[in-house]
């Protein structure tokens, strides 16, 4: 073996005997004694399909805001909401939200829709045969379905988008995937149907790509925010005006006119999102339930709609058209991750859009928080009193 080289076992790379060899190996090699990554409390056995060269874990601190109340069609009740953050004041502002929003009767949350994205790209000799092509696909839809769906018993291919460029032909694949965020799932039975148009000797073709940036995976883009990936949520709620000078000692006039103030700043900024901070409860979300924290980039793009109403109730919704979550499979069944999702009976089959629902109304609690924040001058002070840790 090098000696720059990790230790591996070929036989069985998951124990807790080739994490020590690994970590006594970086030890060796940086100086640095691993006593807080050697703690862990599962069988590494458990990590295959999850990481590769495991040597421990990284502890992130986890705590608990709620209770929830959301109105949702799938999450229905009170929900503690695991947050796993590094972040002081995030888990008490979203915990404040929670506490405005469950006094004004709960809030309403709806998936508007769901889909997966995976898309090839072919490239032909010139435009007129790319046309074609494209008539080719539609005309051939049913036995694309087919053969993408051979590869799953849970994915559903929906429907086929075409982007084209001079010759470049994009074939956008929409899929339903169940429980499962999906992404391995669509690559697969994408992959099935493409390689069954290859076979076809299409005319003019003269080369294929599985991936060219038009599924858009790990990054956000403005296809996603009208097309969905993921689910597309909304979390909506109506605040009595006395509710939000009681709790967050503001009035709707004054959070709605620096609402305007924040949509002014974004659309000069070019933001991908018109609210404050969807970003920190998404990801300490996913961090706390396992799923994959790089869909962050996509999830976290979203858009606040508000309304003052004539008697000084204040509406406020988030849509989050870009969010990526599972209840099954990936990172899910982990020891701690599961029993995050657990608590909030999100854990399997079946619950994925009640997760999705949750995500949706804990976004909005702390988008309430950290406004009302701002405008009650409070921010920093908040920030202060929770937020250092020196």
């Amino acid at each position: 073996m090098s000696d720059t080289k990790l230790p591996i076992d070929k036989t069985d790379n998951y124990t807790s005997e080739i994490a020590q060899a690994r970590r006594a190996f970086v030890t060796e090699k940086t100086g640095v004694d691993f006593q807080h990554v050697a703690q862990y409390s599962f069988e590494p056995s458990l990590l295959k399909g999850n990481i590769e060269n495991f040597a421990g874990v990284a502890q992130v601190p986890i705590g608990f805001a709620g209770p929830l109340k959301v109105l949702g069609e799938y999450a229905q009740g009170d929900f503690y909401v695991p947050l796993a953050t590094t972040e002081g004041t995030l888990v008490a502002s979203y915990n404040r939200g929670m506490k405005l929003c469950r006094e004004a009767g709960g809030i309403i949350t709806t998936v508007m829709d769901d889909a997966m994205q995976r898309a090839p790209l072919f490239v032909f000799e010139n435009a007129r045969y790319s046309k074609v092509f494209g008539e080719w696909v539609t005309a051939h839809f049913d036995e694309l379905k087919t053969k993408a769906e051979e590869t799953t018993s849970v994915g559903k291919l929906i429907d086929i988008e075409q982007y084209t460029v001079g010759k470049l032909h994009w074939l956008r694949f929409n899929y339903s995937t169940g429980d499962a965020a999906g992404q391995n799932m669509v690559t697969k039975a994408t992959h099935r149907a493409c390689h069954w148009i290859l076979e076809q000797s299409i005319e003019g073709l003269e080369h294929f790509t599985m991936a060219a940036n038009m599924d858009t995976d790990k990054k956000h883009s403005h296809l996603n925010t009208l097309q969905t990936r993921g689910k597309r949520v909304v979390a909506e709620i109506t605040i009595p005006n006395e509710l939000l000078q009681r709790i967050m000692h503001v009035s709707s006039e004054a959070l709605f006119k620096q609402r305007q103030y924040s949509n002014a700043g974004s659309m000069l900024s070019n933001a991908i999102s018109n609210g404050s901070h969807f970003a920190n409860g998404i990801t300490a979300i996913f961090i706390a339930t396992g799923q994959d924290v790089a869909n962050v980039a996509e999830s976290s793009a979203g858009i606040v709609y508000v309304e003052l109403k004539p008697n000084g109730d204040y509406y406020f919704s988030v849509t989050i058209p870009s969010l990526i979550v599972a209840t099954y499979g990936g990172g899910t069944g982990l020891p701690t991750q599961k029993e995050c999702l657990q608590m909030m009976d999100c854990f399997g089959v079946g619950k994925v859009n009640k997760l999705a629902e949750i995500v949706a109304a804990t976004v909005l609690c702390g988008e309430l928080s950290l406004g009302a924040a701002i405008v009650a001058n409070e921010w920093v002070s908040s920030h202060e009193q929770y937020g250092r840790n020196r």
